[in-house]
């Protein structure tokens, strides 16, 4: 039976967080009263603005925190009385570098090796694994100086995956990498999740890399899980189309939308829920745009408001972020999203 199958027959569950809080001197509640469930042999992506909590509680999953209050157990294990077993059945990544540069990249799976206790008759075979996991046998005998961004992210985590964790926590895991260098990383993982069954837990700020690759996600505000499920659910939830108007960057464009009031009488439309400029892009979100549209064009050729192009798209991640983080996203003129930084 394939693991698959056997992950639909048993589904167990990986993470078991109640009533989760952390207070900092007594004042700054990082996190305040988080519940979470997360299923065994999935992909799961917490989102949330800077200073949310995020880092936070994965730091108390990993038994880096202790918690003021609550309890967290993975498979069954509490973090805090049970700190010791928890961390022979997870890997960590952290946002700050953790390999050596100085040395090579099997120099580093060596260390980590001895660390984390393999013994020396499966060493070598713990550390073939895991740079085979990250497509880096190529490489192992470079220093880590030569390696690009991407590489050094790959041996990262392949120290991580020496044991084989039954979870894997990364902390923001493509960070400042270019999307071929994060397209690689992703690549890697899902081949070595779909092979071990491990759990993947990951925060990031790139919502493109919730959606393509996470089961289920979390949103998490000023210490709360404030949305949860499957990105398409979190899309869905929102009962709303997106409207681009790219504008004409002129008197008859931009300038007679403000001088008008129009992005008001925009807004005061009762079809309308929102309505926001960024450059030449006028984004109306609606609840029904084959129903909204006309209202709006009406309104914007009456005032002599100029268009190029107008678009309509359905409510990305980025949209639900904004909505229930309270972040708003930067767009480009083609009225797509792009991640915060």
């Amino acid at each position: 039976m394939t693991y698959a199958k056997l992950q639909k027959v048993n589904m167990k569950i990986a993470l078991e967080i109640d009533r989760l809080t952390k207070i900092y001197e007594g004042r700054v509640n990082a996190l305040d009263g988080v519940d979470l469930e997360v299923k065994d042999g999935v992909i799961f992506a917490l989102l949330g603005p800077n200073g949310s909590g995020k880092t936070t509680l994965m730091r108390v999953l990993t038994t880096q925190f202790r918690p003021t209050s609550g309890v967290a157990r993975a498979f069954g294990h509490d973090v805090v009385r049970e700190d010791a077993q928890v961390r022979k059945i997870i890997g960590y990544v952290p946002q700050e570098m953790s390999v050596w540069t100085d040395i090579t990249g099997f120099e580093n799976l060596l260390i980590y090796a001895k660390i984390y206790g393999v013994s020396s008759s499966s060493r070598n075979k713990c550390i073939q694994d895991a740079l085979q996991s990250m497509g880096l046998e190529e490489v192992e005998g470079k220093l880590v100086k030569k390696y690009s961004g991407g590489m050094i992210r790959r041996l990262e985590i392949a120290c991580a995956l020496l044991v084989k964790p039954r979870i894997l926590f990364l902390d923001e895991p493509t960070l400042g990498l270019d999307p071929s260098a994060r397209k690689a990383v992703w690549e890697n993982l899902m081949s070595f999740k779909k092979e071990y069954g491990t759990t993947v837990f990951f925060n990031t700020h790139y919502m493109d890399e919730a959606d393509l690759y996470s089961d289920e996600v979390a949103i998490i505000n000023k210490g709360k899980i404030v949305k949860f499920g499957t990105a398409s659910d979190l899309k869905r939830s929102l009962h709303s189309e997106i409207i681009s108007f790219l504008l004409a960057d002129d008197q008859t464009g931009m300038g007679r939308l403000f001088r008008s009031n129009v992005l008001d009488r925009i807004k005061a439309l009762n079809l309308v829920d929102d309505a926001v400029v960024h450059g030449t892009v006028l984004d109306v979100t609606v609840e029904d745009g084959e129903v909204a549209l006309p209202a709006i064009m009406e309104l914007l050729n009456c005032e002599g408001v100029k268009l190029k192009r107008v678009k309509a798209t359905n409510p990305t991640l980025d949209d639900v972020f904004l909505k229930y983080a309270g972040m708003r996203q930067q767009r480009n003129q083609s009225g797509y999203h792009h991640g915060p930084n």
